[in-house]
């Protein structure tokens, strides 16, 4: 796996390595900023402790973001930029087998397994597991869920940015400029939404790029013309 990609936490687990046998899916918290410190803790310490066996991928959950920086020059085009950044600030998802179950039938007669619980839980920057002193693991269809959210190296980037239907904007580029109006439909995927604004008295549907709009209060529309 690509060093820095690993780093980023963009370097997904593979696939074949995502369900391994006896271990399950955790959801551990840290401080906000220390998910990359407890992650490379955990992933060099675990080997000097033994538990290479029993602790699997520590996985930080990270999506590619589209920055707009706006240009202090209005002669100028807002610059974009691509950012990695948390999909969960705050938490790390570790594959370890904290509970031992004996019977596989059995689920519900299971021992915590209070060598790992403890090593995971004081890790410099982790505050404790969501559950706490019995922390619940993810299922398959959670982690699979999260993990198509992070996408990975190929993953698209979402804007910054996120509007929702109805909300109002006022267009700060193009022919439509200083117009505003109530947002109809938005499509994140292309960081486009389209905008109804009132031109000679008619309603019209102007379809835009994310940075051509900002926020406004929900005032009333100017008319063009």
């Amino acid at each position: 796996m690509d060093k820095k990609l690993e780093e980023t936490g963009l370097g997904l687990p593979p696939a074949d390595e995502i369900n391994r046998e006896g271990m399950q899916w955790f959801v551990v918290h840290t401080l906000t900023g220390q998910e990359m410190r407890a992650k490379r803790f955990i992933d060099t310490q675990k080997i000097s402790a033994e538990l290479s066996d029993r602790i699997g991928h520590v996985f930080t959950p990270m999506e590619k973001v589209v920055k707009v920086i706006k240009s202090s020059d209005p002669t100028k085009k807002d610059k974009k930029r691509t950012v990695i950044a948390p999909l969960f600030l705050g938490y790390l998802l570790v594959q370890a087998q904290v509970w031992n179950i004996p019977d596989p039938a059995k689920p519900r007669k299971k021992t915590l397994n209070i060598g790992v619980w403890r090593f995971i839980k004081d890790t410099p920057g982790v505050i404790g597991f969501l559950g706490g002193d019995k922390p619940n693991p993810l299922s398959e269809r959670e982690i699979a869920d999260i993990l198509s959210q992070a996408g990975g190296e190929g993953a698209k980037a979402r804007p910054e940015i996120d509007y929702r239907i109805g909300e109002v904007v006022r267009i700060t580029e193009g022919a439509f400029k200083g117009s505003q109006g109530p947002i109809d439909k938005v499509d994140p995927d292309k960081g486009k939404l389209s905008v109804t604004v009132s031109v000679f008295g008619r309603e019209t549907p102007v379809e835009l790029e994310y940075n051509q709009v900002e926020r406004q209060t929900a005032d009333a529309t100017p008319a063009l013309g």
